[in-house]
């Protein structure tokens, strides 16, 4: 006999087996839904895992330079982050954000912005030592520290050629590419950095908003005005190593140098003759076509120079600005002022590398050589007679005007 089955017997039994298994199934579900979560949490597990590496590998490859993940579309130039891409964009979108309220100019970083603030509070927390000039930053007074230092750490690997700023050289390596990524709209011409490109729209704009709050002159380089300052304060921060002798600019110690070395780099092209200074090299080149520029209002006499007529209006004004501090005697010209403190000092710079013979003005040396050559290059234009001296000709020259007076005395004579 087998064994009786109880759902026959039981009308109770088949409710009982359905809710038994809707039991099993919901327990099946929840096993599923577990299994489901468990890997779902073992995957986000995986993921930040290999986030993580990720990440790792991406500082790593930043540190050795390996790679680099923000690219500038227009410039090539990669960044680590990407605000500090959108911060490069500016350079070409010319964006501005951070405007002075104060004076409203505008920068492109807040950083600047805070660091201009200091001009109007006048915040110079950082001197140097050496000159007592103060500085807004710390990096500044570190790069002037070089002006005494005379450390250029940045290097052209090219042409071996160093400088103090970093800025100096890569606008310096622009020589070597070729490159010049900023072209003025008006003119066409190409600027290689765009810090120069704005200094050069001022010759359009005529704009020079660097003024002096001393006597009220203006520039349109804010390096100008610095040099311009020297003027009030009497300050002369470029010494000559080898007589001692200061100078407010850099190029004039440059140039002050060449009467040492004797070296004379331009050239007129027209006669062969060579000057210290290109500026002299430019009014000279005037004699040539004759072009005189500058002229006073008074007189109406022309000048090939502007320093020409400046030192002309003296004869107007009387004005004699340069004064012998050891016996009072002044005069119109600095040059003279400086020949004259020769007679107190007895220095006689001009030397004659023939005979040893030694002058206070280098005029004095040229016609001196004219002995040793034989070269008469003072000629007489009423009767050709020549002289190695140029006193010699303003000598000769009374002879003529001797002669022009008796003749005019015997034309008066005859006429009575």
């Amino acid at each position: 006999m087998g064994l009786p089955c109880p759902l026959k017997n039981n009308a109770k039994g088949i409710p009982k087996l359905m809710a038994l298994k809707e039991a099993s199934h919901e327990l099946n579900e929840r096993e599923e839904e577990k299994e489901h979560n468990d890997k779902h949490h073992d995957f986000m597990i995986g993921e930040r895992l290999i986030q993580a590496k990720k990440s790792s590998s991406q500082k790593k490859a930043q540190k050795t330079g390996t790679k680099s993940y923000f690219t500038c579309q227009q410039y090539g130039k990669s960044f680590d982050r990407h605000r500090n891409l959108q911060v490069h964009t500016r350079i070409h979108t010319g964006e501005k954000p951070y405007t002075c309220q104060q004076c409203g100019k505008s920068f492109t970083l807040k950083g600047n912005l805070a660091a201009h603030m200091k001009v109007h509070i006048q915040e110079k927390a950082y001197t140097c030592q050496q000159c007592g000039q103060s500085f807004t930053h710390k990096g500044n007074l570190k790069v002037h520290m070089r002006v005494h230092t005379g450390e250029k750490p940045y290097t052209c690997k090219q042409c071996g050629k160093s400088f103090s700023q970093k800025g100096s050289l890569i606008a310096h390596m622009r020589i070597h590419t070729g490159e010049s990524p900023f072209a003025c709209e008006q003119c066409g011409k190409s600027i290689s950095g765009k810090g120069n490109l704005e200094i050069h729209m001022r010759t359009h704009t005529g704009e020079k908003p660097f003024t002096c709050q001393q006597c009220g002159q203006s520039f349109t380089h804010k390096g100008s005005l610095k040099v311009h300052m020297r003027s009030h304060t009497g300050e002369k921060p470029h010494t000559c190593k080898q007589c001692g002798k200061s100078f407010s600019q850099k190029t004039s110690l440059i140039a002050h140098m060449r009467t040492h070395t004797g070296e004379k780099p331009f050239t007129c092209q027209q006669c062969g003759q060579s000057f210290t200074v290109k500026g002299n090299l430019i009014a000279h080149m005037r004699n040539h076509t004759g072009e005189s520029p500058f002229a006073c209002e008074q007189c109406g006499k022309s000048f090939s120079g502007k320093g020409n007529l400046e030192v002309h209006m003296r004869i107007h004004t009387g004005e004699k600005p340069f004064t012998c501090q050891q016996c009072g005697k002044s005069f119109t010209h600095k040059g003279n002022l400086t020949v004259h403190m020769r007679t107190h000092t007895g220095e006689k710079p001009y030397t004659c590398t023939l005979c040893g013979n030694g002058f206070k003005r280098e005029q004095n040396l040229r016609e001196h050589m004219n002995i040793h050559t034989g070269e008469k290059p003072f000629t007489c234009v009423q009767c050709g007679k020549s002289f190695r001296f140029k006193g010699q000709l303003a000598a000769h020259m009374k002879v003529h005007t001797q002669e022009k007076a008796k003749r005019q005395e015997v034309l008066e004579r005859e006429r009575f």
